[in-house]
């Protein structure tokens, strides 16, 4: 169930070190493939030194592309002159060089009769013809030969699209979906060989439809982003931000490519490069990484192109003019607003439709237009709709695909108003509705599945055994999934079971998955339950996070009103919950994605194992609110210490101690690793979908193999006052340069005294009870100053950290 047999990855090449090839290279690398990322000879130094610098240049990229940045170094850097041989040895080559068909026809040619006979060789194009690409390759290779289209940054967007020549075999893309979801991590979505496939056909017409109802509706570009943006369920960087970030003359490239090659379009008059684009391209600026595009940054103020249909008596864009900026600012309308908090979508979209504000026209129009040409090129672009939901929802990042926005709002309702304003000459395109959409249906997704206009019928997910790991996969307007059956639960968490494994599920059910006294409380009792009716406990978050921490709220709480004893004594609870997940008669295994912060964090430091997704961001992180962490975090850190160095456990502390003294959070599971936050014996999942189903085979197989608790530690040897004396002195050098408060080294001070087991000899041999207290103690004393109450106060109420 794991991948085909008959496609193993063990080595991959990329062609092409540019922005995408070193990208898909870095997480290939991250995914554990040996990469060789190839490109031309340099003309000067080393014949490989433009993969080089590629290379290089990933560990500076934000957000980065190496899940840790050692891994570059595993990377191969080569040229086409020299290393052509390394492709004799590699299961799968990725082409990733520029957009041009001869360019891209020319280097297959050349490297052919390099590969292996069993290869599979994919190119990265994002529109160019996969059947036409399949032609320049021998004949006997073409039926391993396909499109695979990663989007862009590729470790961070979950979508890649799939597209089959009329050649390629079966076996091979059953081979790639199977490595692309279970080791790349990725969503797999099977796309026809259209031009711009299914991602880029529909999102990029929804950019120009919002560019050209931008001008219809006399909007300024910043205001189109407010109203573009997570107010409709998409991302922060909305339409205008997103141009700026892909550059706007790679958008102006994508435009290009739909007007050349989609000539038979209804709305084929839109795919040209808006006159407004175009001018900031002429001016040079082309967005983020020139620094100037839509929008651009002086000092600390970001200003926004001033709009010429806000402004018509300024005759930009003219090649003579320097495009004119203003102070971004503007924001809905009341009314637009208002409209857009309402919760039901079906009265939403009527209330857009009936307004007269511009605002409220230009989101009817976007909408519709969309709806249209979706529905309109179903048939051409792909299988089913849920195909290109999903492409829309993983590549471009909303919250729903365009079929399930419609069908949310009310199929019919919606359809009828969108024929109404295409007879009324009001849509871009008279392109009729096609007949389906209009026979009664109350939308594409149902029961039976998702609508193929292609074939007439409702399809069901893919069989394929990959899925089979998706316990939860993403869920598709309409769907649901087995919730399986409860075993004992109050008001923090639920223990329950899915299916007969004797697996249980521990799930909290909090806000952010925090810890309070009823989470404490619920799972050291799940924890009985399990020992009495089950093998073993997965403690899995239906969501992300899983956890923010600890209920900072309460907390504050019990200091402002002076309840110092029950303060203690919920820390006391705190820790005797991760000694009750380390200690119990049953494995408990964590499975962690996305944040994993303070107590979340000492929770899978005290679980059997940790199963984390690649993107789960771990840390211990009471210093940035003027505490220390005392759910047994700082405990755990000083007896792996003692057991990685039993000699000298402060050489171990080291890089520890700046890990919690500087609330560091890891930017991936194996970064955290590094930071010593999760174990080497720790599992990493690529897939966040499959972080489920692998946790409950980590926890059975640890239950089957006769597993028992650790026994107490009870001779750990300590770094002592030595340790905590040296820890001390590193941080006056800081206070002094400023790059630390005093109340930054006071707590620094106390981990340090912490994890070095306090004021006791160096080599002393103290036992996990000793440790606790310590936490404790420091923990409370901290928790009475003014300086962490404000600390607390300030970061419950600004989500950012004080630093007094």
């Amino acid at each position: 169930m794991t991948a085909n047999p008959a496609l193993r990855i063990r080595k991959a090449a990329v062609l092409g070190a540019g922005v995408m090839g070193a990208q898909i290279a870095a997480h290939l690398t991250n995914a554990g493939v040996e990469t060789v990322l190839f490109d031309l000879p340099a003309r000067e130094g080393s014949k490989s030194g433009i993969a080089i610098k590629a290379i290089e240049n990933l560990k500076k990229l934000s957000p980065a592309p190496l899940a840790d940045k050692e891994l570059a170094s595993a990377i191969i850097p080569a040229n086409y002159d020299e290393d052509l041989d390394h492709l004799k040895e590699v299961d799968l080559v990725i082409e990733a060089i520029a957009e041009r068909m001869d360019w891209k026809l020319d280097l297959y040619r050349k490297i052919a009769s390099h590969l292996s006979k069993t290869a599979v060789i994919a190119s990265n194009t994002s529109g160019l013809s996969i059947n036409t690409l399949a032609e320049a390759l021998p004949e006997e290779m073409r039926h391993r030969f396909c499109g695979v289209h990663f989007f862009n940054p590729p470790r961070y967007m979950h979508l890649v699209e799939l597209i089959p020549t009329r050649l390629t075999d079966a076996s091979v893309i059953d081979g790639l979906v199977a490595f692309l979801t279970t080791t790349v991590g990725k969503g797999v979505v099977i796309a026809k060989d259209t031009p711009n496939f299914i991602g880029n056909r529909i999102g990029v017409f929804s950019m120009l439809a919002t560019m050209h109802h931008t001008e219809q509706f006399k909007l300024g570009f910043d205001t189109v982003d407010a109203l573009t943006g997570p107010a409709i369920g998409r991302p922060k960087s909305a339409t205008y931000r997103t141009a700026d970030v892909v550059g706007l003359d790679t958008m102006a490239h994508v435009i290009k490519t739909m007007g050349d090659t989609l000539a038979d379009d209804p709305w084929h008059t839109y795919f040209k490069t808006p006159a407004v684009l175009q001018g900031l391209i002429d001016a040079g600026a082309l967005g983020q990484k020139t620094g100037a595009g839509f929008y651009k940054k002086v000092g600390k103020e970001i200003l926004v192109l001033r709009s010429p249909a806000q402004n018509p008596g300024h005759p930009w864009p003219d090649s003579s003019q320097e495009p004119d900026y203003q102070p971004a600012s503007q924001q809905a309308s009341d009314e637009v607003a208002a409209i857009l908090a309402i919760k039901d979508p079906a009265e939403k979209f009527a209330r857009l439709r009936a307004s007269s504000d511009p605002q409220a026209q230009f989101l009817w129009a976007i909408f519709r237009d969309l709806f249209h040409y979706t529905a309109y090129h179903l048939a051409d672009i792909a299988d089913t709709a849920r195909d290109v939901d999903f492409a829309i929802r993983w590549g471009y990042g909303w919250k729903l695909g365009p079929f399930e926005t419609w069908q949310a709002a009310g199929w019919q309702q919606v359809a009828g108003w969108i024929a109404e304003d295409i007879q009324a000459g009001k849509a871009m395109s008279d392109a009729p509705l096609p007949a389906w959409v209009t026979d009664g249906r109350n939308g594409v997704h149902g029961k039976a599945g998702s609508y193929s206009a292609a074939s007439n019928t409702d399809k069901p997910r893919s069989t394929h055994a990959v899925y089979a790991r998706q316990l939860f996969p993403d869920a598709i307007l309409g769907e649901s999934f087995d919730q399986g059956t409860t075993v004992w639960e109050n008001d923090g968490v639920r223990l329950w079971t899915l299916g007969d494994d004797g697996v249980g599920i521990l799930s909290f059910k909090t806000k952010m998955n925090t810890v309070n006294d009823q989470v404490l409380d619920g799972i050291q009792h799940a924890i009985g339950v399990a020992e009495e009716k089950l093998k073993a406990i997965v403690i899995w978050q239906t969501g992300e996070p899983f956890s923010a921490g600890a209920d900072l709220k309460g907390a504050l709480g019990l200091l402002k009103d002076g309840k110092f004893d029950a303060f203690e004594a919920m820390v006391g609870n705190f820790q005797r919950t991760s000694m009750r997940i380390k200690h119990a008669l049953v494995p408990v295994v964590a499975a962690v994605r996305g944040l994993c912060l303070g107590g979340g964090c000492e929770f899978q430091m005290h679980s059997a194992r940790t199963v984390a997704a690649l993107e789960s961001y771990i840390g211990l992180v009471e210093a940035g609110v003027g505490l220390l962490p005392a759910g047994g975090g700082l405990k755990e850190l000083a007896v792996r210490a003692a057991y990685t160095n039993p000699a000298d456990p402060f050489e171990a502390l080291k890089k520890v101690f700046e890990t919690v003294a500087m609330a560091k959070v890891s930017g991936s599971a194996l970064e955290a690793k590094q930071l010593g936050l999760l174990r080497e014996s720790d599992v990493v999942v690529f897939n966040a979908y499959e972080l489920l189903y692998v946790a409950r085979q980590v926890a059975s197989a640890l239950a089957e193999s006769g597993w028992r608790p650790p026994l107490p530690a009870r001779a750990i040897p300590v770094a002592g006052d030595t340790g905590t004396a040296t820890f001390k002195a590193s941080l006056v050098n800081l206070q002094a340069g400023y790059f630390a408060s005093e109340h930054d080294v006071a707590i620094a001070g106390r981990i340090a005294d912490t994890l070095c087991g306090g004021g006791i000899e160096r080599g002393s041999l103290v036992d996990e009870a000793w440790l606790l207290k310590l936490e404790r103690k420091h923990f409370v004393e901290l928790a009475r100053t003014e300086k962490t109450q404000a600390r607390i106060a300030h970061t419950m109420t600004t989500g950012k950290p004080l630093r007094n």
